[in-house]
């Protein structure tokens, strides 16, 4: 059951390339960043590592807005390839000293699944937010989101991860949190 668990001191938050054109070509990427924010004020709070990627920022445009400003450039990296697993995420997860990594982002079938594939295979826990990652396509989205799940990736949602982060109800972090989900 340790593989379903998610405790805030074993976690990190990776972000994967929300960024201004690719938001515009989902249908559901209003939704990714709604729930991208959730988890980012989850993050805040319980003094959760954040990374975040940008695929081509040149091309793909940076990070969108809503969640650029909250996000330390430090911890945004610029990638070309579609793994987000990249020398310096792997370097940045190292030093963080957790294994468990929650995942959000674009797209669901191409740089999500690589990542998760890759992080995997180098002995990562992944818990992928079903409502937090999104493709072009529905049948692509489902696609990846079942690969991932065949592969080990636990596939969960934004509510489940908060939760299950809280524990308890009560605590001043439940009563911040609490409120941003209606």
């Amino acid at each position: 059951m340790e593989k379903y668990i998610l405790n805030r001191e074993e976690v990190v938050l990776l972000i994967i390339d929300i960024q201004e054109r690719l938001v515009s070509a989902m249908k559901y990427g209003k939704q990714v960043i709604e729930k991208t924010s959730m988890l980012l004020s989850a993050a805040e709070e319980m003094n959760i590592p954040i990374l975040a990627t940008e695929q081509y920022p040149k091309g793909l445009g940076k990070t969108v807005v809503e969640l650029d400003g909250r996000l330390d450039k430090a911890r945004i990296f610029e990638k070309n390839s579609f793994t987000a697993y990249t020398e310096e995420i792997k370097i940045a997860l190292e030093e963080t000293k957790r294994k468990k990594v929650i995942i959000t982002g674009m797209e669901t079938h191409v740089c999500v699944f690589q990542t998760v594939r890759d992080l995997l295979a180098d002995g990562y826990q992944v818990f992928i937010l079903n409502d937090g990652v999104c493709s072009r396509t529905k049948n692509n989205h489902l696609n990846g989101l079942s690969l991932m799940q065949s592969m080990g990736a636990v596939i969960t949602n934004t509510e489940s991860v908060l939760f299950d982060l809280l524990k308890i109800s009560g605590t001043p972090e439940f009563k911040v949190l609490s409120k941003l989900i209606k």
